[in-house]
Formats: structure tokens, C-alpha cells, sequence
């Protein structure tokens, strides 16, 4: 799960990962860093395209958790890494 804060603080946008949906973003940004077969939308991806404005977002967290809702580590790829750049975000957090 990735959620995207403004500067005070307050949820913008949220988003999962899923194994069946993509978006032109996603599979724009795989190619760039040489994973053209990781067409399969990031949760940090899903919540940049829900937000409208991406001059509204301050920093993302970015979760992961097990079967069981153990918290497991995190941490964006260099696909997400890349489009969280590019859109401006660069406070990252996970957990």
C-alpha cells in the first residue's frame, strides 16, 4: 500500500498493487529502467494516478504487510523510485 500526504500532513491519495490492471504510467516508466515486463501497476504508481494534482503531494509511505498483517519491509523499486521523482515527491517513507 503507498499513501501520499500533502504538507500538512493530511491523506491525498492511496493505492495497491495490482495484478491486473496496468496504466500508461506504469508501463512508460518499467520501460525507462529496463523492466518492460513489470507492466503490472505499484501501489506507489496506482496512488500518483488517483491524485489529480501532483503539486499537491508532499511525501508517500509506502507499506507492506504479510498474510497474517505482520508488517514486512518496504521499499519503492526503481520503477516507483523513478516516478515518484519525477512527479516530485521526495520525502519517502516505509516501513
Amino acid at each position: 500500500m503507498a499513501t501520499i500526504y500533502d504538507k500538512r500532513g493530511r491523506k491525498i491519495s492511496q493505492g495497491e498493487n495490482s495484478y491486473w490492471k496496468t496504466h500508461p504510467l506504469q508501463v512508460k516508466t518499467a520501460k525507462e529502467v529496463g523492466r518492460e515486463d513489470a507492466i503490472y501497476l505499484h501501489a506507489e504508481i496506482a496512488a500518483l494516478v488517483k491524485l489529480k494534482d501532483w503539486s499537491r503531494a508532499h511525501s508517500i509511505l509506502v507499506e507492506r504487510y504479510d498474510v497474517h498483517g505482520n508488517p514486512k519491509m518496504a521499499k519503492p523499486c526503481k520503477i516507483c523510485h523513478r516516478a515518484l521523482i519525477k512527479a516530485g515527491i521526495h520525502v519517502i517513507e516505509h516501513t
